[in-house]
C-alpha cells in the first residue's frame, strides 16, 4: 500500500490515534486529607495510558492496545474507559500491575515516585500474549493515522524487537510513527524507523550531553535521524526543547515558566500532544509548539499527563519558537 501523504509526519486530519501501551498500572495512592485524616486515590498509570490521555484532551480519538489480566485489570480498565479512552485489549493471565504508594511521610512534593513504595507487583507476558498485543496494535492502526509506540517497564516485558518490526510494518501502510522510547527499544524502533521520535536530553545516545548545550543537542538528533528517526523532539528540563525536522530545519521552543507541582509525566503529555496535533492534520512545528504547552500544562498539575484543552491551547500562544541557522 503505497504511503497516505508525501510528508512523513503530516496526518490525514481523521483525528484518531492508536497508543501501543504495554505496561498499564493501577495506582493505588495513600495521601494526606487537608483535615488530617487519610485519602484513598485510585489512579490509571504507565507511559502509555498518560500519553493517551493528553491525546484524547486534545480532542484526538484514543486507542490504547495494553494487556490487561485479573481483578487489577477489571479495575483498571473501568478507570480508563471513564476518561474517554478506547481499548483494544488483550487478555493475560498475570494480574496487571499493581502500585501502592504512600505520601503521607516526607517527599519531594514534585516527585510523586519518592513516598513509600508499599507495595509493587508487576505483571508479566508470555509469548503468546506478545503476539496477541502486536496483533492488536497493527489491527487499530490501520484506522489510525498516527500509531504512538511507548516504552514498557520493565525495559524486558516486551522484546526489543517488537518495536523494530512495529515501525516498519506500520510506516509500510503509510501510518504516521511516534516513539518515545530508550535504550535497546530505541534502537530497535530506529532500525523499523520512525517519523518523529521524542527523547529526554539524558537519554540520548550521546554520553552526558547538557540541557543547554545546543550544538551538542543538535549533533545527537542528527546522529538519530541518520539511524532511522525523520524528525527528533529532545526535551531539556527546564530548558527549551530542540526540533530538528526531516528537511534540516532546527528549532528550540521556550515555555513559559511554572512552578512545578508534578515533574512526572510532562514527557508523556507532550508525546501524546504532538501524536493529537499530527492526527487532527497540523504540521510538525505546531504540533511541537502544542506539545510543549501540554508539557508546561502538565508540569503545573499534580496528575501525570493531565490538564485542560484550553489551558494547553492559551499557553501554546506563548510558547517562543527559535529557528537556529
Amino acid at each position: 500500500m503505497a504511503a497516505r501523504t508525501t510528508d512523513r509526519t503530516a496526518g490525514r486530519g481523521t483525528g484518531r490515534v492508536t497508543v501501543l501501551a504495554p505496561s498499564p498500572e493501577l495506582r493505588v495512592l495513600v495521601e494526606p486529607a487537608p483535615d488530617g485524616t487519610t485519602e484513598i486515590h485510585l489512579h490509571t498509570g504507565g507511559q502509555g495510558a498518560w500519553v493517551g490521555r493528553m491525546a484524547r484532551t486534545l480532542g484526538a480519538e484514543v486507542e490504547l492496545c495494553l494487556p490487561l489480566g485479573g481483578e487489577s485489570g477489571v479495575a483498571l480498565r473501568a478507570l480508563l474507559e471513564a476518561e474517554g479512552l478506547g481499548l483494544s485489549v488483550v487478555g493475560i493471565g498475570a494480574d496487571t500491575t499493581t502500585v501502592v504508594l504512600d505520601h503521607r511521610g516526607e517527599r519531594d512534593a514534585t516527585d510523586a515516585e519518592s513516598g513509600d513504595r508499599v507495595a509493587d507487583a508487576p505483571s508479566a507476558l508470555t509469548r503468546h500474549e506478545v503476539d496477541d498485543l502486536v496483533t492488536a496494535v497493527l489491527t487499530s492502526a490501520l484506522a489510525s493515522d498516527v500509531v504512538v509506540l511507548a516504552g514498557s517497564q520493565p525495559a524486558d516485558l516486551l522484546p526489543a524487537d517488537v518495536y523494530e518490526r512495529l515501525a516498519r510494518d506500520l510506516r509500510a501502510q503509510g501510518l504516521v510513527v511516534v516513539a518515545d522510547l530508550s535504550g535497546a527499544q530505541l534502537d530497535a524502533a530506529l532500525a523499523g524507523g520512525v517519523d518523529v521520535l521524542k527523547v529526554a536530553h539524558d537519554e540520548l545516545p550521546a554520553e552526558e550531553v547538557a540541557p543547554d548545550d545546543v550544538d551538542a543537542l543538535r549533533a545527537a538528533a542528527r546522529e538519530l535521524q541518520e539511524r532511522g528517526a525523520r524528525a527528533v523532539v529532545v526535551t531539556c528540563s527546564s530548558e527549551p526543547g530542540l526540533l530538528l525536522t526531516g528537511d534540516g530545519a532546527a528549532h528550540r521552543l521556550r515555555a513559559p515558566d511554572v512552578t512545578p507541582a508534578q515533574t512526572r509525566g510532562s514527557g508523556d503529555a507532550l508525546c501524546g500532544a504532538v501524536a493529537a496535533r499530527l492526527a487532527q492534520g497540523a504540521d510538525l512545528l505546531d504540533a511541537v509548539r502544542t506539545a510543549t504547552a501540554a508539557g508546561v500544562v502538565s508540569v503545573a498539575r499534580q496528575g501525570h499527563g493531565t490538564g485542560d484543552r484550553a489551558a494547553v491551547e492559551a499557553f501554546a500562544e506563548r510558547v517562543e519558537v527559535e529557528a537556529l541557522a
